[in-house]
């Protein structure tokens, strides 16, 4: 690998004697990590999934999988198998991310004790978002952005796989957003970086890099943490992140926080490095707003969320509808407008209304499906939703090859003819896939088009 001189004389000053283990590692291969999804049901079964873990195993495990330290449910694998011809993947069922940036969940972990708003600002394509997501106290609400819409769709896609209802996806710039009011607990701001950290999992970078962008990226950096900060709540946290190496987009950066913001530094920041660590480049560290409490418990009061519980509209003559596709429709406001059916966490209903106005929203809670003329036809978010009831519909369980021409969103000839007709959910190991209208000898397949497996299968 061919690293710039510049690069070389900077990380040198910055790494010393350990510059020769450092690029020793920049040459080995890039592992290879993913995170199981805690909501969906483990995998069952190593033989029909592209990856092997000791959940999926017997008493002992497999003996050559080795777990994340720093990050639940989260493992090494020994190679890089094809995700994308893994029927479990497009269930969301696990997410794979790089091993380094998953050490965010040690910070929710030591600050975060009580229900929160959090804002994942430049979220896609959504590794932090499902982490988040999994980590945070329960009743907590996620705001995932991104600012550029391609992206934001990627994001909404990879939330709605994950599945959780507490979630919504936005698509605004930071200084749109920072116009909010102090509405946010937590902030988590993953910045655009110069890329110092992906050299080795994406050689390309190498040749974008220079001492200009670097400082570039320093600026846009601060200008971004600026145009956000004043939604972030007296005493809230902001985590920040990068994937590089430099002082200047990593420790400068924190101290300009604390000389410019009145921020204080509560988790020192950490520095992950190929050769210290087995994942790729990193940098952590946590500040907090001025008047800051010992820890994060100035969001969500859980009183308040269970007289919600108990209080908020139902959603009237939407509900009856659409309440039965739910495992627990008491939990759950109904909406019904030009998109469809939506439900939202009765929880997160009053800040759902607030943020409605205010944002550009991509995605929230449960979109459940539409009525065309007097058919209901159900959406693929409802079919990823770990608030499904299990007894909706009738269910449909597929092999591996049938599966994966489901997920090509080829025709599915006489695989349903003893299942009533109407819309049917396909299942891969009991793991739900989406949805088929079953029209007797045929079955049309309704997944998301522009979600299809575009690889072919041999």
């Amino acid at each position: 690998m061919k690293l710039p001189a510049d690069f070389i004389v900077r990380t040198k000053a910055l790494l010393g004697d350990e510059w020769d283990a450092f690029e020793q590692a920049l040459n080995a291969d890039s592992p290879t990590s993913i995170r199981l999804n805690p909501f969906k049901r483990p995998i069952p079964n190593p033989k029909e999934s592209a990856i092997s873990l000791p959940c999926m195993q017997g008493e002992g495990g497999d003996a050559g999988t080795v777990p994340v330290p720093w990050a639940s449910n989260a493992y090494y694998l020994e190679e890089r198998p094809s995700f994308t011809l893994d029927p479990l993947f497009h269930a969301g069922n696990y997410y794979v991310q790089e091993a380094s940036s998953m050490a965010l969940e040690t910070i929710i972990q030591s600050q975060v004790t009580q229900p929160v708003r959090v804002l994942d600002l430049c979220a896609a394509p959504g590794g932090k978002s499902t982490q988040l997501s999994a980590v945070l106290p329960e009743g907590s609400l996620l705001v995932a952005n991104e600012v550029i819409r391609t992206r934001a769709n990627i994001l909404s896609e990879n939330l709605t796989k994950w599945g959780n209802p507490h979630t919504i996806v936005s698509n605004n710039d930071p200084a749109e957003i920072g116009k909010l009011g102090a509405f946010f607990d937590v902030i988590v701001v993953d910045a655009p970086c110069s890329g110092e950290g992906m050299f080795r999992k994406d050689p390309a970078s190498i040749g974008e890099w220079s001492v200009a962008n670097v400082r570039l990226c320093a600026e846009r950096q601060r200008r971004i943490v600026a145009d956000v900060w004043p939604t972030l709540r007296p005493g809230g946290l902001l985590i920040y992140s990068t994937c590089t190496y430099n002082r200047d987009e990593n420790e400068e950066n924190i101290f300009w926080m604390c000389r410019e913001l009145g921020a204080s530094v509560v988790e020192e920041p950490r520095r992950f490095m190929p050769h210290r660590t087995k994942g790729e480049g990193f940098f952590i560290a946590a500040v907090r707003k001025p008047d800051s409490a010992p820890v994060c418990h100035c969001g969500r009061d859980p009183q308040s969320l269970e007289k919600k519980r108990h209080h908020a509209d139902k959603g009237g003559a939407v509900a009856w509808r659409v309440a039965p596709l739910l495992a627990n429709p008491d939990q759950f406001r109904f909406f019904e407008d030009k998109t469809g059916f939506t439900a939202i966490p009765i929880d997160d209903v009053t800040d759902y209304l607030f943020l409605q106005v205010r944002l550009k929203i991509i995605s929230a809670g449960v979109l459940l499906g539409e009525m065309k003329g007097k058919d209901f036809i159900p959406s693929h978010s409802l079919a990823m939703s770990c608030a499904l009831s299990p007894d909706a519909f009738p269910t449909l369980e597929l092999d591996k090859t049938t599966a994966l021409i489901y997920l090509k969103k080829e025709a599915l000839q006489n695989v349903a003819v003893d299942l009533p007709k109407g819309h049917i959910l396909v299942t891969y190991l009991g793991c739900p896939l989406g949805f088929v209208k079953n029209i007797g000898n045929r079955a049309n397949n309704l997944y998301p088009h522009k979600w299809r497996v575009r690889m072919n299968l041999v």
